[in-house]
């Protein structure tokens, strides 16, 4: 491995590149409950107040609607601010400050000011955390003009794309899943980015393509890795940006693969894969379909306690595997 790339978990990508940000602009700042001498509800910021202070690591109440109102403000004002929700769930609190304040503000000024705020969302199950502290809200903020929302699935992206999202002038979401913060992966030393609104083919394929999300990228793989034991070749598009939404790639993959398979944690209604599926019936690779296109999505309950009943909810290897058998053979 190149001595420049060293291997290095999901979060400590996210801090490494939150310390170079800070480092490289005074402007940068982190705001979020228990993110200073605690470190993070997840350790994510870990030890970031003692290199940068309690100025610019800075601990807010327990109040998502006036943290994140703080943030959007400071962001109007000329910082940057990066502000960290505990878990993605509490989005819910905020909603006023991030879709009537932070989206609209561009706008409702004329393009006069940009709100160049970040705002990182732990989320997704898997953790035991229940319903209240393990949903996959994407696809919510997804829905509104004026953010960008994005899901890195490994620590290359997660560094790359929070260096991008700090360098935005518009506001940035960015959901984080959970069980990726301990993922392992190679990540470059330095500063780097990786450009949001772009998707990546994990592994190329000519027999279906599965467009995956965050977590889900890798359950893909896995899945992809038993199928080509078996003769069906998958390519695997992370989409890693939800809006702006990568049209080309995945309508280029639509085309060479003709089948369809979108898999994400959010609840299935509503959610990622359907607005790539109405994506793909709107474009040319509607022509190239040899099968219908299937969505794998979370089930229509929140998210359990139980851990069985917990993975049950949510899209696992072998229901993705079984799905492409029955898309690939059905359609031969």
């Amino acid at each position: 491995m190149d001595a420049a790339v060293r291997e290095l978990t999901y979060a400590q990508a996210i801090q490494e590149a939150m310390a170079l940000a800070m480092q490289a602009d005074e402007r940068v700042l982190l705001m979020g409950e228990d993110i200073g001498v605690y470190g993070g509800a997840f350790q994510v910021t870990g030890d970031l107040i003692e290199r940068f202070g309690p100025e610019r690591v800075m601990d807010t109440p327990i109040s998502e609607l006036g943290g994140a109102g703080v943030a959007v403000g400071a962001a109007v004002t000329g910082l940057r601010p990066i502000f960290e929700f505990q878990f993605s769930d509490f989005a819910a609190l905020a909603m006023e400050q991030i879709v009537n304040q932070a989206a609209k503000m561009r706008y409702m000024l004329g393009g006069a000011v940009s709100v160049p705020v970040v705002m990182r969302f732990p989320a997704g199950s898997g953790t035991g955390a229940a319903a209240q502290h393990s949903q996959s809200l994407e696809a919510w903020l997804g829905h509104v003009p004026g953010l960008k929302v994005i899901q890195p699935a490994t620590p290359h992206d997660a560094k790359g794309m929070l260096l991008a999202a700090v360098a935005d002038p518009d506001p940035v979401m960015i959901f984080e899943h959970k069980l990726l913060y301990k993922m392992k992966g190679p990540v470059p030393e330095g500063h780097y980015t990786v450009p949001i609104g772009t998707a990546e083919i994990r592994r190329e394929g000519r027999d279906l393509t599965i467009v995956a999300t965050s977590l889900m990228v890798h359950k893909a793989l896995e899945a992809a890795a038993t199928l080509a034991d078996e003769g069906i070749d998958v390519e695997v598009v992370d989409l890693r940006t939800i809006r702006p939404m990568d049209r080309e790639t995945v309508i280029a993959s639509v085309r060479k693969t003709s089948r369809l398979i979108c898999v994400y944690e959010g609840v299935k209604t509503l959610g990622v894969g359907a607005e790539v599926s109405a994506m793909i019936a709107e474009s040319e690779a509607f022509d190239y379909l040899d099968a219908p296109i299937v969505r794998l999505g979370g089930a229509e309950t929140p998210i359990p306690y139980n851990p069985e009943l917990e993975k049950a909810a949510v899209p696992q290897v072998p229901g993705i595997i079984a799905a492409a058998r029955d898309l690939v053979r059905g359609a031969r």
